[in-house]
């Protein structure tokens, strides 16, 4: 026997269903809204990093293949300029390896951004051997003789990623407690966590080798680390927040220890560095206003752009 049910008996069910789909529906609409309608100020700290994303996607990416944004993913470069000088560098299987995770995990922290916030192209980037050496020559005061090669093999290449990673970190650490929204929090810390594991892989990779001498020039890679942490100090202009592998015990963990494979305060913590002492390391003259070093004609977004004006 078929059940007759009359409309006005189904009217309350329809309207249940109605409501609850409705209450779905602005719930999603929330959560997007929330995510494109960052503060002003959140998008212009979150922007920022992209200019140390493009140059460590770069330089990994050729580093390991041979070739970078431009043919493995060309929309990422949103039609900037590509990188001068950029080229594969000789390395063991192993640490090509290591590379080539790095290139892609910093491939997917450039769509990660691009998600959240407007971003901008790549800009010019000069990833040359010379400005390595330009680099390692200014860390040691001396001209290094042969100029340093950061392509040539797995010490000099693992020197020159030294360099870069441990920056970027400092400056998610700087950003983080400027930031407003849960949405750009949430981005920071994760983007902070793969940068900072990758620089506990380059400084582990380098203090295993920490007392070998990186030839031809008779420093150890220890020393090399060292140099490289006082420059990135002194063109910061804001006190420590650098350290090498090897440092007194008063500097190490506790007071007590001189190994350093990660750098840190008194308590351990990640050392923060704001945009502007960003712009004075990569730039390599110790001015946010003076475009240089890996950034011939500066770094993109409105914070770096701020100070070209």
């Amino acid at each position: 026997m078929a059940l007759s049910i009359s409309a006005d008996a189904l009217k309350p069910l329809f309207l249940l269903l109605l409501l609850v789909y409705c209450l779905g529906s602005s719930t999603v609409l929330s959560v997007e809204s929330d995510a494109e309608k960052l503060p002003k100020s959140d998008v212009d700290l979150v922007e920022f990093p992209l200019n140390l994303e493009y140059l460590e996607a770069e330089f990994f990416s050729w580093g390991a293949f041979g070739q970078g944004l431009d043919k493995l993913a060309p929309s990422l470069a949103r039609g900037g300029p590509p990188p001068i000088g950029a080229k594969q560098a000789d390395l063991s299987p192993i640490v090509k390896d290591i590379v080539a995770q790095f290139a892609y995990q910093e491939f997917g922290h450039l769509r990660a951004i691009d998600k959240t916030v407007p971003g901008f192209p790549r800009p010019l980037l000069n990833l040359s051997s010379s400005t390595f050496a330009t680099f390692m020559n200014d860390a040691f005061g001396i001209a290094l003789d042969p100029p340093f090669d950061p392509y040539a093999d797995d010490i000099n290449y693992l020197l020159a990623s030294y360099v870069l990673p441990y920056v970027g970190l400092t400056g998610y650490v700087g950003t983080n407690p400027k930031l407003l929204s849960p949405t750009a929090r949430g981005l920071v810390a994760g983007l902070l966590g793969v940068e900072a594991g990758q620089d506990a892989v380059i400084r582990a990779l380098l203090y295993e080798r920490a007392l070998v001498k990186v030839l031809p020039y008779g420093f150890t890679v220890a020393e090399f680390t060292d140099k490289i942490s006082d420059l990135r100090n002194e063109l910061g202009k804001a006190g420590l927040k650098d350290e090498g592998l090897i440092v007194p015990p008063a500097l190490g963990a506790e007071g007590k220890i001189s190994g350093n494979v990660l750098a840190g305060d008194e308590f351990s913590l990640s050392y923060g560095r704001t945009p502007e002492e960003i712009l004075r390391i990569v730039y390599a003259s110790g001015k946010e206003n003076k475009p240089g070093g890996f950034y011939p004609k500066g770094a993109g977004g409105k914070i770096a752009k701020s100070y070209l004006e």
